[in-house]
Order: C-alpha cells, then sequence, then structure tokens
C-alpha cells in the first residue's frame, strides 16, 4: 500500500472543552478551527495542530453525548480513525480500487481540503486513507465540508501526480 505516514488521529471524547484544555495546556496542541452543529452554539468538533504543525489538523477532539452504555462505538469515548496520508491523487485511486475489490470500501467523502477514503479491518476499527490538497491550492476548495467524493472530479483538478499537501495543508503562519 502506497501509505506514506500518518497523518491524524480522531478521538471521541464526553467533554470536548476539557479534551481541548487536556491537549492545548499539556502538550501545547493548538485549536485550528471547531465545527459547530447546524443552529448549535455549543462545538461538536476541535481539530487541533501540533506545535510548529502546518497540518490542517493532527488531532480530532469529537464531542458525543449519551451514557457508557448507550450501544455503538461512537458513543463511547476512544479512538474514531486513525487516517494514513497517500501522496499524489493516483496513489488513493490505487488504494480505493484495492477497497473495492476486497469489498472493504465502507464510504467517500470530499472534506474540502483532504480526498478520503474510509474503510474498517478485520476486527471493525476504521481507518482512512487520504490526499491532502496542497497549500497552494487550498482556496479553490471550501475548507469543512462532508460531500461525496468524486475521485475523478478531483484528478481533473489537481492532476493525478500532484504531490498532496503533506504536512502543508494549512499556509505557515495560519
Amino acid at each position: 500500500m502506497p501509505v506514506q505516514r500518518l497523518n491524524h488521529a480522531v478521538l471521541y471524547v464526553r467533554d470536548l472543552e476539557r479534551s481541548v484544555a487536556f491537549y492545548t495546556d499539556l502538550l501545547n496542541f493548538r485549536v485550528n478551527h471547531r465545527l459547530h452543529a447546524d443552529g448549535d452554539k455549543v462545538p461538536e468538533a476541535a481539530f487541533l495542530q501540533a506545535e510548529g504543525s502546518t497540518n490542517d489538523h493532527d488531532l480530532a477532539l469529537m464531542r458525543i453525548e449519551g451514557p457508557t452504555s448507550a450501544p455503538g462505538p461512537e458513543r463511547r469515548p476512544g479512538l474514531a480513525h486513525l487516517a494514513w496520508e497517500v501522496d499524489t491523487l493516483t496513489e488513493l485511486q490505487r488504494v480505493r480500487g484495492r477497497l473495492l475489490r476486497a469489498g472493504e470500501l465502507a464510504h467517500e467523502i470530499d472534506h474540502g481540503t483532504t480526498k478520503s477514503l474510509y474503510a474498517n479491518d478485520p476486527d471493525g476499527l476504521q481507518f482512512e486513507v487520504c490526499w491532502l490538497v496542497p497549500a497552494d491550492r487550498v482556496d479553490e476548495v471550501t475548507r469543512e465540508a462532508f460531500a461525496p467524493l468524486d475521485l475523478d472530479a478531483a484528478i481533473a483538478q489537481f492532476g493525478a501526480d500532484l504531490p498532496g499537501g503533506t504536512d502543508l495543508s494549512t499556509p505557515a503562519g495560519h
């Protein structure tokens, strides 16, 4: 597989502000942006960057509600998924083909700055394989999108072999 590196981790947390404070105060992460549900003033998620990172986010914290005993892994604090990064859209297309042939592709999402494939491993643990829009092309996309991924359209827009924004998905100083 053409995976190059771990891009980010996503954690489900009960108390978003407590978790943000923990990672910012103790590990010097900084909040890059927050996500609110439509019409909700309470943040649903916080996207944090490690000190010195220009990655869009190195850690995402997603607020969950409900008792610990609620059904489904999405209702318990813990790992939501890890995101593995590839260098080009050609590589993402290759991974997509392999996942499709194996019957393991769960869904595809265009997050604006990230083009993503999602699958589950044999134990049901979710993972993401993604390509990042280069920093000098970020203004061509919507920052926070959750649209279906049209990989052919992304290739037409950016080219199949354009190196992704590895650790550069946010312009320096942003």
